[in-house]
């Protein structure tokens, strides 16, 4: 069976596409899970990526769990309150653990619909690009749930929380128009010019030093739980340590010089 996550890789940006068309790329199986969180622990590994695209093939960007497992309690959706607890922990809940907690950037491509778990998995990304023909919905509620994945954090420090709760407690989608308004999404571009929009955004943030890409990342993570005066003391920390860089050196040559830079990664 083909990898959930397609992967390629330009440069130091990596591209993962959720490839199952046929079922709008809904989250269904620990495998597709796995592959998830496998990915992120050899971004945290390998030190030459610097971004991380996300998209999703076909008509869909994710469609969250599959309604009809639902139905039949089956798959992840299978089992006792207890199991189910521990299924939910143990499975989907890893996604927002190692995709919101990565040290480097996450552009996500949204190609079509981000339905329920799919809008959740958007919102763990740092920037949001849409096709004009996508759409948007924290639609967990419409099938009497709640979103299990951790929307009810992330949708309101994306959107706040007046128009999250709107969102939340009617299910109702949003179109790409009003999901910029609202800045769910960054950009609204036609379908054919997604992916290079995404990627020219990918391809200026990997052209940055890494080291200081994953430091302001962190930075900006921490700071939406933390006091200003904490936040001041972890940026001098971690300004003290970009000061001793190579690159940081290279960047001020090479801006003096009024060149291009040449980063190392050091």
């Amino acid at each position: 069976m083909q990898p959930f996550l397609q992967l390629e890789r330009e440069n130091h940006i990596i591209i993962a596409r959720m490839n199952r068309p046929e079922s709008r790329n809904a989250l269904t199986s620990p495998e597709y899970i796995q592959e998830f969180v496998d990915l992120c622990a050899v971004i945290r590994r390998d030190r030459s990526i610097k971004v991380l695209v996300l998209t999703g093939n076909g008509s869909a960007f994710c469609a969250g769990g599959n309604v009809k497992d639902m139905r039949d309690r089956s798959g992840i959706f299978e089992g006792s309150p207890v199991e189910l607890r521990n299924q939910y922990r143990d499975g989907i809940q890893r996604i927002p653990l190692c995709v919101y907690e990565l040290d480097i950037p996450v552009v996500a491509a949204i190609n079509g619909a981000a339905v329920g778990a799919g809008l959740d998995l958007a919102c763990m990304c740092d920037v949001r690009i849409a096709a004009e023909k996508a759409s948007f919905a924290e639609s967990f509620i419409k099938l009497g749930l709640v979103p299990g994945d951790g929307g009810a954090w992330l949708l309101p420090r994306v959107i706040g929380m007046p128009r999250a709760s709107l969102m939340s407690l009617t299910g109702d989608a949003i179109n790409s128009a009003k999901a910029l308004a609202w800045g769910l999404i960054t950009e609204s571009v036609p379908a054919e010019d997604l992916m290079e929009t995404a990627m020219s955004v990918a391809r200026s943030m990997a052209a940055n030093p890494g080291h200081a890409l994953r430091l302001t990342k962190r930075l900006l993570r921490e700071g939406e739980h933390m006091r200003l005066s904490s936040l001041l003391e972890m940026s001098a920390a971690y300004q003290a340590l970009a000061h001793t860089t190579e690159d940081h050196g290279e960047a001020v040559n090479a801006f003096l010089e009024r060149r291009a830079p040449q980063f190392t990664g050091n």
